[in-house]
């Protein structure tokens, strides 16, 4: 009987131990993208809208430029020089406000840190959905 005790309390340490790392790992690991930049400013009649990342509050950080850039009558959300505090389960988000209360999903994050690109899917209504953010799902956090 004793045995099985010490078994359960080995699986109950292991099952922890990967909980914690799955969720609490991407803080202090980064994931770099760098793909190439879309809607640059040498083609200004490409880029829509533009705006610049602001963070979350003191421990949810963001930096860089979205720009919302139309190529052969496609829309696709730009991210440059950006930067972000990593985390598990992150996702990209057009959204009506900062709580992703409505929301268009455009994926997950692909990296926390360098230039990517969305595709934002057609009809999207962008002047309902005037937000940027990034959203942790696994949390419910901005």
């Amino acid at each position: 009987m004793k045995n099985i005790y010490i078994i359960l309390i080995i699986l109950a340490v292991v099952l922890i131990g990967f909980v914690g790392w799955k969720l609490g790992s991407p803080l202090f690991l980064d994931k770099v993208v760098n793909e190439e930049i879309i809607g640059t400013d040498s083609n200004p009649e490409m880029i829509i809208l533009q705006g610049s990342f602001i963070d979350a509050d003191a421990s949810h950080k963001t930096s860089g430029t979205a720009k919302i850039v139309v190529i052969d009558e496609k829309e696709y959300l730009s991210f440059e020089d950006f930067e972000t505090t990593n985390g598990p389960d992150l996702y990209v988000y057009l959204s009506k406000d900062t709580q992703a209360s409505d929301f268009v999903n455009l994926g997950k994050l692909k990296g926390n840190i360098g230039n990517q690109n969305y595709e934002i899917p057609q009809g999207t209504n962008l002047e309902s959905y005037n937000n940027v953010i990034i959203w942790c799902r696994a949390f419910s956090v901005l």
